[in-house]
């Protein structure tokens, strides 16, 4: 005799919740391309209304690139190492005051449970829980009472190798219009409109993927590095003459 099988149906009203969660490597990338296409822009911009050659701006565009991106690596490794840091001396200090002052430290456990919403019973016995291993509490305590996540390691070089290549990629697109064409006025305007268009492409998805209206963060995006190439673009015309 076979005995009945039974199913469990799910409720009609259980529907898929769709979060996004930002990595680091697409922080890392919209820093690096962002600044790529708005700065290496502005420069040529502004070297479009002082110059008349197009290989000066190409040069100088080129030697902005490599020094930006060297920088923003070089910016992005040594945060992802203070973030390191930081967070071995934090956790340091709370294995420090678990040792030498636990009554204090089981007092603010019990304030962040109450602050959940727990109960005095509750709370009582999840305070014995939690500080019954003291590897868990200092756990717990770094990331309900401090809000700090354990960083890896080995995200600083990813994040400066991650920047710097997005960085050197986004400067190239506005400078690539001054390789073919014959006068940096010329230059200018076609690198006008292909940076304008990548920076609304690139605001656009960007804005998807951060879960921000889309068409305004296309648009703010467009706006400020119209706004940096017009402002270098009228100095450098004022200052050459």
């Amino acid at each position: 005799m076979t005995e009945p099988t039974t199913t469990t149906q799910l409720p009609h009203d259980v529907h898929p919740e769709h979060h996004m969660t930002s990595s680091a490597m697409l922080q890392d990338i919209v820093i690096g391309l962002s600044d790529g296409l708005t700065v290496p822009f502005a420069l040529a911009a502004g070297l479009s209304g002082a110059v008349t050659s197009s290989g000066l701006v190409v040069m100088a565009g080129l030697a902005e690139i490599v020094a930006g991106s060297i920088a923003m690596g070089l910016g992005g490794y040594l945060a992802g190492r203070t973030e390191v840091e930081h967070y071995a001396s934090e956790l340091g200090r709370e294995h420090r005051e678990v040792q030498e002052v636990p009554d204090k430290e089981r007092a603010e456990v019990d304030e962040l449970l109450a602050e959940m919403g727990l109960s005095e019973a509750t709370r009582r016995q999840a305070v014995a829980e939690l500080t019954a291993d003291s590897e868990q509490w200092v756990r717990f305590m770094m990331k309900y009472e401090l809000g700090l996540e354990e960083p890896d390691p080995k995200q600083a070089p990813k994040s400066a190798a991650t920047i710097s290549l997005a960085y050197a990629v986004g400067g190239l697109i506005p400078l690539s219009a001054y390789f073919v064409t014959d006068t940096p006025a010329q230059g200018l305007a076609w690198s006008a409109g292909i940076t304008l268009v990548c920076l609304f492409v690139f605001g656009y998805f960007k804005s998807r993927l951060t879960g921000q209206p889309p068409v305004a963060g296309a648009v703010k995006m467009a706006v400020v590095g119209a706004l940096a190439a017009a402002a270098a673009f009228g100095i450098a015309r004022a200052v050459g003459g």
